[in-house]
């Protein structure tokens, strides 16, 4: 089993603890606010919101996914770093145990910040993820990233 591991910086001009609090703290809440269209809901399974916690996202109609599972692994609201596994999902359990997301957000000069996102794959046993299948994953994370930066930019007063 060949673990694939994904780096990716994003910047932002949103400040680095502004944004951790919409795109991480209150997700749950603010995420199928500003994405309808793909996010149904975000429902708390088990936990009170910190290490060990089971949620489950659920997806809009016509999306490809109807849900997954993570499990929130780490929360550091003061360092804010984020680390949580995809642990079930119904289109994609067929070839990965699990994905491990690393989520760090650190202020940058300008006033923003850096947004630092480690993906790790786990495969089943005999199978290879292909590059495609990675990049669309990646391609709708980062919409979800940006829909949470244009509200804050839209809207300079939430999350302060």
């Amino acid at each position: 089993m060949a673990l694939v591991t994904v780096t990716e910086d994003i910047s932002s001009p949103i400040p680095a603890a502004r944004l951790f609090k919409a795109l991480i703290l209150d997700a749950d809440n603010l995420i199928p606010k500003i994405v309808p269209q793909a996010i149904k809901n975000i429902e708390t399974i088990q936990g009170d919101g910190g290490p060990g916690t089971i949620k489950q996202m659920n997806f809009a109609e016509g999306s490809h996914l109807k849900y997954v599972k993570h499990r929130i692994d780490a929360l550091d609201k003061e360092k804010m770093t984020y680390t949580y596994t995809l642990i079930e999902g119904d289109s994609m359990m067929d070839k990965i145990e699990s994905i491990t997301y690393e989520v760090k957000l650190e202020p940058s000069p300008n006033g923003g910040c850096i947004g630092k996102n480690i993906s790790t794959y786990h495969p089943k046993p005999g199978v290879v993820i292909k590059e495609e299948e990675i990049k669309a994953g990646k391609e709708q994370a980062s919409g979800v990233f940006k829909a949470v930066e244009a509200y804050l930019l839209a809207n300079p007063d939430a999350y302060v």
